[in-house]
């Protein structure tokens, strides 16, 4: 019986690392089948010339927020969302997260970095970011013989 135990053994480890590979991967989608991305959650989408992101941001307030835009395609959002609870009290359900957080997003293209719009209303970030130059569409004109 202690051969067969041997035998196993590193089947029965190379099993628990695939389960716990495995787990690690499913932790990163929802129950819905939707992917936890991180915080804030934000839609992004492009229209003319301009990119447009939208982050929730419930309870945070205005001063607790920075945005950053970096290397001309990327943009940095940071804050602190603080308890709305008392810190002395019980507990009996914690599903909304506080406290710091940095999220950075790489842009589909380069954005100029002196031509963005934030607003922050109802918890609701919306930003506006102009395409750089070097981003938009030239019509090319196509010379003939």
């Amino acid at each position: 019986m202690a051969g067969t135990r041997q035998l196993f053994h590193p089947m029965f480890s190379q099993l628990q690392q695939f389960q716990t590979e495995m787990n690690r991967l499913f932790d990163r989608w929802g129950e819905d089948g939707i992917r936890q991305a991180g915080f804030p959650p934000v839609n992004v989408w492009e229209d003319g010339d301009a990119l447009h992101i939208e982050a929730e941001l419930p309870g945070l307030k205005l001063g607790d927020l920075e945005i950053y835009v970096t290397g001309n395609n990327q943009l940095t959002l940071k804050g602190q969302r603080k308890p709305a609870v008392p810190e002395k009290c019980v507990r009996h359900r914690q599903e909304r997260g506080f406290g710091k957080f940095v999220r950075t997003l790489t842009l589909p293209f380069a954005v100029d970095p002196n031509n963005v719009d934030a607003r922050f209303e109802n918890g609701v970030l919306q930003i506006k970011l102009a395409k750089h130059e070097s981003a938009k569409a030239r019509k090319i004109q196509v010379k003939g013989e």
